[in-house]
């Protein structure tokens, strides 16, 4: 890859085009005990090892290297990869300035990212023993998509089949937002969450905007950048079937991850998991993994999964190729809560800080559809900030919340 590499926490957040907006707002890190980003290294991670390791029968080497992660993390400091991993050399670019110090003094995302990454050479997964390429999550994401809610919300596809496009345009990208509360990571140490009305824990609702940008019959070109797999792939596929089938779009790609990351993360694999799942329900449900099986035949549907999306960097350094992926389409849709930190910047913002202002590097339009789950919020009115702030609880980071945001 040629990504730039990361700046420190005292760095700016400046634009291509010479904006510093923001230059004050702290990088969010890990050290300040009972906040979000402290429980999810000292409580998250902790409990995903132990998942991981009572998931699979590893031998002695990868428990001894997981009891060793463990440690490091919790309390010592940071440790590069070894030099025989095929990726040292980035890594180590990347983690210069964080080596040697607490895992909780460097930047959250960075923590996060680099942890997934330490995670996987604990088990081995880019080695050349038989636990090559063996997804550690997923025995997760396959229960999940095995399981009786899935079910439900198939069938629940029947009784859209017959509604007006616009309405069920409008239905489905709801169903695609607050997908993204089916995130495995976050249920690990969290119940899940589950709001009343969908519409009533909106913060942001640009949709309008959103389609505004896809004319049915334009023949545009849509990126959706994934999230999770399981029960928010689903309806991530089933809106891109919509846009396709309603030609909001003629050619979608949708870009995956291409090794396991933050538990859920979707893969090519899981792609190909949700579409059999879909293919092989009855009714709507069947007609449309049908659909979307035949659209990745015809390439009107296409996987791609770039080395960026596992990296601990913004959007902002993002390389020259995946930019000119991104500039060629009418709309990029990124999906999820890890994706907007990385759009924004992973910074404790004033929440009314705008949106268009923190994107206007994104080469192109760009539109966030996330379920709230991390401290980072941008783009508020401040008569919102302030009721959400008046009404007490983690309404950050709940996963109560979600927003729609929109830059043309």
């Amino acid at each position: 890859m040629t990504e730039k590499t990361s700046r420190t926490p005292d760095d700016g957040v400046a634009s291509r085009s010479g904006s510093a907006v923001g230059r004050d707002a702290p990088v969010i890190l890990s050290n300040q005990p009972g906040s979000f980003a402290w429980g999810v290294l000292a409580k998250r991670h902790p409990a995903l090892i132990q998942q991981v390791r009572d998931a699979f029968p590893y031998g002695r080497r990868q428990h001894d290297a997981l009891d060793a992660l463990l440690d490091e993390v919790i309390n010592g400091v940071v440790e590069p990869l070894a030099p025989s991993e095929h990726d040292y050399a980035q890594w180590a670019d990347w983690g210069r300035e964080y080596v040697g110090r607490p895992w909780f003094d460097a930047p959250f995302l960075w923590a996060e990212s680099y942890f997934y990454r330490r995670l996987l050479a604990a088990i081995e997964y880019f080695g050349t023993g038989p636990w090559q390429g063996v997804d550690p999550f997923a025995p997760f994401k396959r229960a999940e998509l095995r399981g009786a809610a899935v079910d439900e919300e198939l069938r629940a596809l029947d009784a859209l089949a017959d509604a007006p496009a616009d309405e069920r345009a409008t239905a489905l990208l709801l169903a695609s937002l607050w997908g993204n509360r089916a995130d495995l990571g976050f249920r690990v140490t969290e119940g899940e969450s589950a709001p009343g009305d969908v519409t009533d824990g909106l913060v942001v609702d640009e949709s309008a905007v959103l389609w505004q940008l896809l004319p049915a019959g334009a023949g545009t070109a849509v990126a959706v950048v994934a999230d999770n797999a399981g029960r928010e792939l689903i309806p991530d596929l089933i809106l891109i079937d919509h846009l396709l089938l309603h030609r909001y779009a003629e050619r979608i790609v949708l870009h995956v991850k291409p090794c396991p990351y933050f538990v859920s993360d979707a893969m090519t694999a899981d792609v190909v998991d949700c579409l059999r799942r879909l293919a092989e329900a009855p009714g709507e449900a069947g007609r449309i993994g049908g659909r979307l099986w035949d659209a990745m035949a015809t390439g009107r549907l296409e996987v791609r999964a770039h080395p960026f999306f596992c990296a601990p960097l913004p959007y902002e350094e993002m390389p020259e190729d995946l930019r000119q992926e991104f500039a060629a389409v009418s709309l990029t849709i990124l999906k999820g809560d890890l994706n907007y930190r990385r759009l924004v910047g992973d910074r404790m913002w004033d929440g009314t800080t705008p949106f268009a202002e923190l994107t206007a590097y994104f080469p192109g339009a760009v539109a966030a559809v996330r379920t709230l789950k991390s401290d980072v919020i941008v783009g508020l009115e401040q008569k919102t900030l302030d009721a959400l702030e008046q009404g007490g609880g983690a309404w950050r980071t709940s996963g109560t919340h979600a927003l729609v945001q929109v830059r043309r």
